[in-house]
């Protein structure tokens, strides 16, 4: 089943169960997806749903730190409640370990030698790792290995 199928789904199940604040945020994934998919005159696939996830999950936490900052805690409980929810769609996060294999399965791939070549080698870890790991902790892991 699509992503995009788990969700519709999701949301008729929240309708019946009156769930309004789970059937809010799923509305709000759905409309995401249909005005990227409108910009961009394409069908999304699970994986660009997955992107567009990401995208929300990373809006939600700055909003986050910007109402503690300010505090607005109860804008904050708005914005963590949202994201329990989003995060809900998204695969399960890989671990360091997990991470520190694919970099260097993906150093063998594409010869990667030096700091030089981090941009090559991020531009194949990216579309691997979408959705499934924190790509400020890979971009970090990277030079690591790289240095």
């Amino acid at each position: 089943m699509s992503m995009k199928q788990q969700l519709t789904d999701d949301m008729k199940a929240a309708m019946k169960a009156g769930e309004k604040h789970k059937l809010g945020v799923i509305r709000l994934i759905n409309a995401a997806i249909k005005q990227k998919e409108v910009d961009e005159r394409i069908e999304l696939d699970d994986a660009a749903v997955i992107a567009v996830l990401d995208k929300m999950v990373k809006q939600r936490k700055d909003s986050i730190t910007q109402y503690d900052a300010a505090n607005r805690d109860d804008l904050a409980q708005i914005e963590r409640d949202e994201l329990v929810v989003i995060e809900a769609y998204l695969p399960a996060k890989m671990g360091e370990a997990e991470i520190v294999a694919a970099i260097q399965a993906a150093i063998a791939e594409t010869g990667a030698a030096g700091p030089t070549d981090m941009g090559k080698l991020m531009g194949a870890l990216k579309p691997k790792l979408a959705g499934q790991a924190d790509m400020g902790l890979v971009s970090k892991l990277v030079k690591q290995q790289l240095g």
